[in-house]
């Protein structure tokens, strides 16, 4: 796999933690990081297909909705939980994050911005956005709690959640000084590293 996301999420994360991948997908993440960090991993995934190939790589997965199965690791303890791209999916997202920096000490999110330029010149000439981030047509999306770069660091200070470190990446998934001089309208999507204060 390694793109410049994994890349990030290993600079975050110590060799040898236990994770937990909410929303893993094919478990590609999961797997550079025992390859790389030597870590302990698990995933949580609802689509079939992603399952299987889990399940080829050797990746434990369980599959389950997210928004109903946080709740069953409330007596587990993870280093580190990942949401890469699966937080705006989700029904309560701030319920959602409470509950996963309860059970880790650490999280991981990344979020697409719709405050990105390219979305708001979308918006502007009167249609939904579609970005790498944010590759689907509106009625194929299965996002439902879009928002801001803004949006979410204001939801994590309501939250009392602190951002330990964030990067700003352009529209090919790159880390970018561009975007991070204005992320709220340079950057396609963020990248937070999460604890609870």
């Amino acid at each position: 796999m390694n793109n410049p996301l994994t890349n990030i999420v290993q600079d975050w994360i110590q060799s040898s933690s236990n994770v937990i991948d909410f929303g893993c997908g094919d478990g590609s993440l999961l797997e550079e990081l025992r390859e790389q960090k030597q870590t302990i991993g698990y995933g949580i995934e609802i689509d079939p297909n992603g399952i299987l190939s889990c399940l080829r790589k050797n990746i434990p997965v369980i599959e389950k909705n997210i928004d109903d199965g946080i709740d069953e690791f409330s007596e587990c303890s993870f280093d580190v939980a990942i949401m890469a791209s699966s937080i705006q999916c989700l029904k309560e997202p701030n319920v959602a994050l409470g509950k996963i920096l309860n059970l880790s000490n650490k999280c991981i999110v990344t979020i697409p911005n719709l405050g990105y330029w390219r979305c708001r010149l979308a918006l502007l000439l009167g249609r939904m956005p579609v970005t790498p981030s944010l590759p689907s047509s509106w009625y194929g999306t299965e996002n439902i709690h879009l928002c801001t770069i803004k949006d979410f660091e204001d939801l994590c200070s309501k939250e009392n959640i602190i951002i330990e470190d964030s990067i700003h990446l352009n529209k090919e998934r790159n880390k970018s000084k561009f975007a991070a001089i204005a992320p709220n309208l340079l950057s396609s999507e963020g990248v937070y590293l999460l604890a609870r204060k």
